[in-house]
């Protein structure tokens, strides 16, 4: 299972432009800094783990964080492992299973807005469509709020 305090903390995830997304972590309090995480994740049962590729490191070279591009994430569900050891031993630290994670995504703004505007009613009509995401499929979970300046 691993020495205590070596395990990773404050994982998250943030999705950003649909596909992109980060994941980062804070080192374990007592890993050495000769400790090395390696992060795999799958976003169902049947799959395998794959590997992250694109490393994020601290200023010691260890993983920090991963980036990963072409996500997709279906039923909001993601699986993560993380494991990791230290330098000149081959084997495990330790072996932590994630199970306490957030994954958070950043909205692109809402698309194809138009606004049409008539003087004779004083009024004016907004249209948009849902900003892209990557994986809420129901358009009534969006909720929008309009700011209109006046000068």
């Amino acid at each position: 299972a691993g020495m205590n305090g070596t395990a990773i903390e404050n994982f998250v995830c943030v999705i950003f432009n649909v596909s992109f997304m980060n994941c980062t972590w804070h080192v374990g309090r007592t890993a050495s800094e000769d400790t090395q995480y390696f992060l795999y994740w799958k976003t169902s049962e049947r799959e395998d783990f794959s590997g992250c590729q694109n490393y994020i490191k601290d200023n010691f070279g260890r993983h920090t964080g991963c980036r990963f591009r072409n996500v997709t994430i279906e039923r909001k569900r993601a699986h993560f492992l993380v494991n990791g050891s230290r330098s000149g031993q081959n084997k495990l630290l330790l072996i932590n299973c994630i199970s306490n994670y957030i994954i958070i995504e950043k909205l692109t703004p809402p698309l194809n807005v138009t606004v049409n505007c008539t003087e004779a009613s004083h009024s004016c009509e907004i249209r948009w469509q849902p900003p892209r995401t990557s994986h809420v499929k129901k358009h009534t979970c969006f909720k929008y709020e309009i700011v209109i300046e006046s000068k």
